[in-house]
């Protein structure tokens, strides 16, 4: 067959797998990452696992409870409202899937890593402008030209 490129599997494993990571909030499911990967269903599930060593679930559970976990470090959300920004179908398997991947629940995890604004020894607003951007994209730092 002349002109027909032969697409290899890892191209379409890596296209589902970003997909995953793109949308893990959303309420996906392994039938809609084999789409996004265009193999059937029971094809993808026994090449994604043998590629990246876990299951399709198993991958979108990870990403949503990592990011779980940035966000009870980094926000001051509810547990609940966590939950339901990575994508948890329930609190109480968001809570122990959490207690089962990190140890310790969501609450206790938190806790645990207090906000780095604590260990902060210099007034949070010094902090903030050291930490704005250099780079202006509005030219603010530019003398105005004169017509």
């Amino acid at each position: 067959m002349e002109g027909v490129t032969h697409v290899p599997i890892a191209r379409h494993l890596l296209r589902a797998r970003d997909f995953a990571d793109a949308r893990y909030a959303e309420a996906l499911t392994v039938a809609d990452m084999a789409r996004a990967a265009a193999l059937s269903q029971a094809h993808f599930s026994r090449a994604f696992k043998a590629a990246f060593g876990e299951s399709p679930h198993q991958y979108l559970l990870t990403r949503r409870l990592e990011r779980a976990a940035a966000l009870l470090l980094t926000t001051d959300w509810t547990v609940a409202e966590v939950g339901v920004a990575v994508g948890a179908q329930s609190i109480s398997s968001f809570t122990t899937s959490f207690r089962r991947m990190y140890g310790t629940p969501p609450q206790a995890y938190r806790a645990a890593h207090p906000p780095a604004a604590r260990h902060v020894r210099i007034p949070r607003c010094v902090a903030m402008a050291y930490g704005r951007p250099r780079n202006r994209t509005f030219r603010e730092d530019t003398e105005a030209t004169t017509a």
